[in-house]
């Protein structure tokens, strides 16, 4: 009974991880209409750095780590400000639901791939019928079969490109894990996305913080504060007590808070290939992950 108990809070923990950063792409896109890009993206990681330290202080985590594993983070880092970059252009141009549904719905099904074509990851049999569903769901999401490649436009293209960063960034970060406690990863890559998209700035002035109005400041703290630290915190605890597998399947709640906030915020509406598309990568993860815990419990009996 306590297990299952304190195993509740934090299932709860990571609904709200991933409900803070559905709602982050709207908020973005509020952002993004009092700023810009470089400034945004700046902001936003600034002071998810900020706000981190005292929680890794707190919470008394180990700086052990290598050189390899430092060149991980270096690497994910600058690609965290490309992708961060790219999120906040990507919101000025295309909708927060779509945006936040498409990118969270690839990005798993991209990993997968990466993962075997780069790093020689071994899958069987019902493993390659769950990647070829996943991307099927892809091209669904991306309207190929209604509108073939139409979705190369500036309102979906950012999107797209934002998928692939994330996935490259998923896979360095899977092979820093080891070397590598996730909170201290988390923290240098904060650092270093900050440093590099205040360098790209800097130009626009961030430090004139009167320039900005109130509706940027409590957008860019609640994505910096909320759906930065506070998330990424809640899912490194509650990940490490439920498990990986069932942490990955939370990840399909994000495009929930996306697309209901969206909706409420900028009255977006939700297309059925969208509704499809996520459902049909959400089956492939469940596919996908099945087997593993499958030989898990064969092992084991």
């Amino acid at each position: 009974m306590n297990k299952e108990e304190n195993k509740t809070k934090y299932f709860i923990g990571m609904l709200l991880a991933m409900i803070f950063w559905g709602i982050a792409w709207t908020s973005g896109k509020v952002t993004i209409s009092h700023s810009n890009a470089q400034v945004a993206a700046f902001w936003r990681y600034a002071i998810s750095f900020i706000t981190i330290l005292p929680v890794v202080w707190y919470m008394k985590i180990s700086f052990k780590t290598d050189k390899l594993g430092l060149v991980y983070m270096i690497f994910a880092g600058l690609l965290s400000a490309i992708f961060n970059y790219l999120f906040f252009v990507g919101l000025s141009y295309g909708q927060a639901g779509y945006g936040g549904t498409m990118v969270t719905s690839i990005v798993p099904i991209l990993t997968y791939l990466f993962s075997i074509l780069l790093l020689g990851t071994k899958v069987s049999t019902r493993q390659v019928v769950a990647l070829s569903i996943g991307v099927f769901g892809a091209l669904i999401l991306l309207r190929v079969p209604m509108e073939g490649l139409a979705f190369l436009n500036i309102n979906s293209s950012y999107f797209l490109i934002c998928a692939f960063v994330w996935a490259i960034v998923t896979v360095l970060a899977q092979k820093a894990s080891t070397r590598a406690n996730p909170m201290l990863y988390t923290l240098v890559v904060f650092a270093i996305t900050a440093f590099t998209n205040m360098i790209f700035a800097l130009p626009y002035h961030p430090f004139d913080i009167g320039s900005f109005d109130n509706v940027f400041w409590w957008n860019i703290v609640f994505i910096g504060l909320f759906s930065g630290t506070f998330s990424m915190t809640l899912f490194f605890i509650s990940a490490s007590k439920i498990g990986a597998h069932q942490a990955g399947i939370f990840m399909f709640i994000v495009p929930v808070g996306a697309i209901v906030s969206s909706w409420i915020v900028y009255d977006e509406k939700v297309v059925l290939s969208t509704i499809i598309g996520c459902f049909l990568s959400l089956v492939s993860v469940l596919l996908f992950n099945t087997k593993r815990k499958l030989r898990k419990i064969r092992i084991s009996n």
